[in-house]
C-alpha cells in the first residue's frame, strides 16, 4: 500500500509537502499537549532537525522514498514514556494528519501510525503487572 499511495493519491511532490505539514502540526499540537509536552522537551534537542528525520521516516513508510534509514522502535526504547501516552501520540498523530493531508494519504499514515502504536507498545511494555495493565517488568 504504502508506495501505492504516490502513485494513487498525488504527485510526490504534494504528498512530500503533505507529510510535512503533517508532521509539523503533529509537533506543535503535541509539544503544547500536557502530557507529551514535556517529553518533547526533554527528548528533543534540535526541533528543526528532528523534524526532518520524522518527516523522512513518514516519507520512507509511506511513499518508499530511501532517505529513511535507521529504525525508530531503537530510538524510542529510553524515552520518558508509560502506556498511556501511546494512546495520546496515537490521537493526536489522526488529528494532524486530518488537518494536514488528503483523505487518503492520512488514512495510509494513520493505519501506519495504529500499527505501530501497537508494536511499541507491546515491545516496550511486554508484560503484564498484576492489574492485567501493561508492564515494562514481570509481575
Amino acid at each position: 500500500m504504502e508506495a501505492a499511495v504516490k502513485e494513487d493519491v498525488m504527485d510526490n511532490e504534494a504528498a512530500e509537502a503533505a507529510i510535512r505539514a503533517c508532521v509539523k502540526r503533529f509537533y506543535e499540537i503535541g509539544g503544547a499537549d500536557p502530557m507529551l509536552g514535556p517529553v518533547f522537551e526533554k527528548t528533543i534537542a534540535e526541533l528543526e532537525p528532528h523534524l526532518e528525520i520524522v518527516a523522512n521516516f513518514w516519507s520512507h513508510a509511506l511513499l518508499g522514498t530511501t532517505r529513511y534509514q535507521g529504525t525508530p522502535f531503537g530510538v524510542h526504547v529510553n524515552l520518558p514514556i508509560e502506556v498511556e501516552h501511546f494512546g495520546r501520540w496515537l490521537s493526536l498523530f489522526k488529528k494532524a494528519a486530518a488537518e494536514t493531508m488528503p483523505e487518503a494519504l492520512a488514512t495510509a499514515a494513520i493505519a501506519r501510525a495504529d500499527h505501530m502504536t501497537q508494536c511499541f507498545q507491546s515491545g516496550l511494555f511486554p508484560f503484564k503487572d498484576a492489574e492485567g495493565r501493561p508492564s515494562k517488568v514481570p509481575a
